[in-house]
């Protein structure tokens, strides 16, 4: 975390002047109150008319905003001069008065502030079937812009009310009227100590201010920590809130400390409470006998799993049939442990899924079943939840059998060693594993014949590589590495595929109100422009894009060229998020009829979900769900958002190991890969380390070049090079920005 010079930034958020000089502030106006111009008081009217249906007389509107008698005259004016305006019609009652409400409602909507650190910020109006008409006006399929003007006191995630205000420079403008909620109250940043006043530097640079601390509120933290700090009061006029420590993290150098900051920033549950711990620790090592469950110990399941991974909760079991074959997939039943209600249970959904980070997991559930009771260890019987499918041999799912069951796993295979057994033929582990390996070899034929079905129906075969950093004992980064992907990943993916499809049809099927993981078409607008964008690459693709099988054959054309990743990375951003809800749409990239979540209850709450719900159904239980049908949809709302922060917080963890990587790289030369040109310059990312940085159009040596927008790429003033997404380059790394997470090339 850089070190910001010492002193207070200057505020962003000025008052508008033409709006002083033409509601000036009269005599008597209470500032201590928030009032501090007339300008204000007009936003402060129009939010409170918002948030009452019926129209107010001036006595409900001076109650409503806390004015006192002096103030009366003062909004009767303004009151008046709204009206003249046409900002709010004043129709005359003859027992009320003069009654106020909205003339346009639609103008006014409500919102997320997304603030740049530049100064400037975006009104984030999510449309629905409720919205006001303009919100739902393809007009603002862009986010309304909020000038630096007209912000006011709004920061960073607040929700608030806006006006908007005709299109500016061709895009719709807003105005913030009034905060409805702080989003922040509690912030993590950099600690700056002073004599009597220190500072803490939000480490988000989307929060325009610091935070001022006195001695008696520090916490004992030192110059240069990273802290937690909660507001005290976001003061009307104030450009910097006070506020106190609350909890002190230590040396941001420390990658320790990094990850504490990334969960604090996101507010990712990270401690459970004596309850759930007490709950966990309740249970004995062992099962009791269970009659009701199918006893499938003789059946040889396997977990694989990557090398490093710590918990075990899908083991799986291949056996040949007349005709097929029949496929076990057995998940930890971890609804025998959380029981809906418990303390267990409420703090699992608030965290919605665990977060792995390189340096360390932040569990849904504690070690005590995640890591031991949850976990399909070697040898050890183990409840679970098996999913018995049947399919031919081109892959026809012929009968699917779901219940409770107890396994013991014979192995602990991963992905690697199986690769090595049936990729690279190595015998001393075929001997080794000389009991399973026939099965392995069944495993692998009957995924290969799923995955062939599977991509003849449609399915969608995105290769978007993820980013491993490679650390040793001393918690030291020592590469950075795109992750390996073998035949081993595809078998298992294959088979939780296989089983989610199966499980989501029986629901289906049987009326069982459930969560559904469901992934919606693309917007067609995208489609058409990454069309647009595909002939910039020599790609010539059909007008009449946009279906599953047109994105399989995109992905076909660039198969195995250095286009590849590119194309995937361009296309997988043209399609909606895949999330959860009650109503099944299907899923758009899987070209699936049925999907849903139901293979890791360990590490995501729609799949305990699922598992209460298919547990019902067994039962024959209705509702035996934590949640009844009506509420799912907010379940399923609320468990998407938490999925969407696990992977933001992630995702910034390995920028955060990134730069500090490629830090101790600086003057070093390295190839890359053009993945995107804009008018700032080129974004490459680098062969040998997955990690990418930008070179500035100023940067780039031997010519002056410009955008050719229509094209997507640089062209050279004099010597007419061309810079396009695809192409090879030399770089060498210039400079790193720890704070902002920015790696700077220069082209050799």
């Amino acid at each position: 975390m850089r070190r910001r010079q010492k002193g207070f930034r200057k505020s962003k958020f000025k008052i508008n002047n033409s709006a002083r000089k033409r509601y000036p502030q009269p005599a008597g106006a209470r500032k201590k109150r928030g009032i501090s111009h007339t300008a204000f008081l007009e936003q402060e009217v129009l939010a409170h008319l918002y948030q009452h249906k019926e129209p107010q007389n001036i006595t409900e509107i001076m109650d409503g905003l806390s004015l006192i008698r002096p103030e009366r005259k003062m909004l009767s004016n303004l009151l008046a001069d709204m009206c003249r305006q046409h900002m709010i019609s004043c129709p005359q009652s003859r027992k009320a008065g003069k009654l106020y409400s909205l003339a346009q409602k639609d103008d006014l909507v409500e919102g997320v502030v997304e603030v740049n650190p530049k100064g400037f910020g975006f009104a984030i109006i999510a449309a629905g079937p409720e919205a006001p008409t303009q919100q739902k006006d393809r007009s603002l399929r862009q986010d309304p812009f909020i000038a630096p003007d007209n912000l006011g006191s709004a920061h960073q995630g607040d929700r608030a009310l806006f006006r908007l205000i005709p299109k500016r420079r061709g895009r719709t403008e807003a105005i913030v009227i009034k905060v409805l909620h702080r989003a922040a109250t509690i912030l993590v940043g950099g600690y700056e100590a002073g004599r009597q006043t220190s500072l803490v530097i939000p480490e988000d640079e989307r929060f325009l201010f610091n935070v001022l601390v006195r001695r008696k509120d520090s916490c004992g933290a030192r110059n240069g920590d990273a802290v937690v700090v909660e507001i005290k009061d976001f003061k009307g006029g104030h450009r910097n809130p006070e506020g106190r420590i609350i909890e002190v993290l230590g040396d941001p150098e420390d990658i320790g400390v990094q990850a504490e900051i990334v969960i604090r920033k996101h507010k990712l549950p990270h401690k459970f409470s004596e309850r759930a711990l007490q709950e966990a620790d309740s249970y004995p090592d062992s099962i009791p006998d269970d009659k009701a469950r199918l006893d499938l110990r003789a059946v040889p399941h396997m977990t694989i799993d990557g090398e490093t991974a710590r918990d075990f909760d899908d083991a799986v079991a291949v056996e040949k049939i007349a005709g097929g074959w029949r496929l076990y997939v057995s998940i930890a039943d971890v609804s025998y442990y959380v029981k809906p209600g418990s303390a267990l249970d409420r703090e699992a959904y608030e965290r919605g899924t665990s977060v792995y980070f390189p340096n360390r997991v932040v569990p849904m559930l504690p070690e005590r079943l995640s890591n031991n009771l949850c976990s399909l260890v070697p040898r050890v019987a183990r409840p679970a939840f098996t999913a018995i499918i049947e399919f031919d041999r081109q892959g026809k799912r012929l009968t699917k059998k779901f219940a409770k069951s107890i396994i013991v796993s014979r192995h602990r295979l991963t992905y690697t060693i199986v690769k090595q057994i049936l990729v690279d033929r190595n015998k001393l582990l075929a001997a080794k594993y000389d009991d399973i390996f026939t099965q392995l070899q069944e495993m692998a034929q009957l995924a290969a014949v799923l995955e062939k079905k599977r991509f003849e129906r449609g399915s969608i075969g995105f290769s978007i590589p993820e980013a491993e950093v490679l650390m040793n004992d001393e918690n030291q980064i020592t590469d950075v590495i795109r992750a390996e992907r073998n035949m081993a990943h595809k078998l298992i993916e294959e088979f939780m595929l296989a089983a989610n499809e199966a499980v989501a049809a029986q629901l289906s099927d049987s009326n069982i109100s459930t969560l559904y993981r469901i992934h919606e078409s693309p917007d067609d607008m995208k489609v058409r422009e990454f069309t647009k964008f595909a002939r910039t690459l020599g790609l010539h693709l059909s007008a009449n894009g946009g279906s599953p099988k047109w994105f399989g054959k995109v992905l076909a054309k660039v198969d195995g060229t250095p286009k590849e990743y590119i194309v995937n990375n361009i296309l997988l951003r043209t399609m909606q998020r895949a999330r959860y809800s009650p109503e099944n749409v299907g899923h758009f990239g899987l070209a699936a009829t049925y999907y849903t979540h139901f293979t890791s209850p360990i590490r995501r709450y729609p799949d305990l979900l699922v598992h209460r719900n298919l547990m019902g159904m067994l039962m024959k239980k209705k509702g035996s769900g934590v949640f009844p049908a009506q509420d799912l949809k907010r379940a399923g709302d609320f468990l998407s958002d938490r999925e969407r922060t696990a992977v933001n917080a992630e995702r910034e963890m390995t920028e955060r190991l990134q730069v500090r990587f490629m830090e101790e790289k600086i003057g070093e030369s390295f190839d890359g890969i053009v993945s995107g040109v804009t008018g700032f310059g080129l974004f490459i990312e680098l062969l040998d380390h997955f990690v990418s940085g930008a070179i500035e159009i100023t940067k780039l040596k031997g010519d002056y070049y410009h955008f050719d927008e229509k094209n997507y790429r640089l062209v050279g003033t004099h010597t007419n090079k061309v810079y396009q997404v695809g192409d090879l380059v030399r770089i060498k790394v210039a400079s790193v920005d720890i704070r902002q997470r920015r790696i700077n090339f220069v082209t050799e």
